[in-house]
């Protein structure tokens, strides 16, 4: 290990595209998202809901962070945002929505 390096957890190379089996893959599950704000939540017990899924967005790669802002545009019916806050707002109403046991 070099001086100041602290290798990223197992998760977050699954959603950059750099583990087995996810090379040039965009696409980021639910239950993928979910487990990675889990993930991040347990790391960071004192944030709140926002700042975790702004964390969770910062680790995927760009094509990840895309795909969530283009859904979460999608949903809201809206054509231009700012593509990190648009994917961290997806991130917060997923994780809600499966916590209020709604499902679209």
């Amino acid at each position: 290990m070099q001086d100041g390096w602290v290798r990223p957890p197992r998760w977050a190379c699954m959603l950059a595209g750099t583990g087995p089996g996810r090379a040039g893959e965009a696409h980021v599950t639910r239950d993928e998202l979910v487990m990675a704000f889990a993930l991040t939540r347990l790391d960071h017990p004192a944030l709140d809901l926002e700042e975790i899924a702004a964390l969770v967005v910062r680790r995927m790669g760009t094509d990840q962070m895309v795909q969530l802002a283009a859904q979460n545009l999608a949903t809201r019916d809206e054509l231009r945002s700012d593509a990190f806050a648009a994917a961290v707002e997806h991130v917060v109403r997923t994780v809600l929505l499966l916590r209020d046991g709604a499902d679209d």
